[in-house]
């Protein structure tokens, strides 16, 4: 589950990303969610969560034996961060 607050703070991470490698800074503030991430191409068939600047976010529901993409948070068990070019 991905809760309001963890989605506040990972909007504020993607929003305004800090210098440098943002995902290398996700994965020190979310060490216990799964993160992929991807070219924004790879994902052209699925529904978007939430759309950034630099970013698309994607929530992964990896509950079952295969994961898929969701847009309940509280079914997330990780995301997909997709690069925009």
């Amino acid at each position: 589950m991905i809760s309001p607050d963890d989605l506040a703070r990972i909007d504020d991470l993607l929003v305004a990303p800090p210098a440098g490698n943002p995902l290398a800074e996700f994965r020190s503030r979310f060490p216990g969610l799964s993160l992929t991430r991807c070219d924004a191409g790879d994902m052209s068939s699925e529904q978007v969560f939430r759309e950034y600047p630099q970013f698309k976010l994607y929530l992964v529901d990896g509950r079952d034996h295969c994961w898929h993409i969701t847009n309940d948070p509280a079914a997330a068990t990780g995301i997909v961060v997709a690069t925009l070019n």
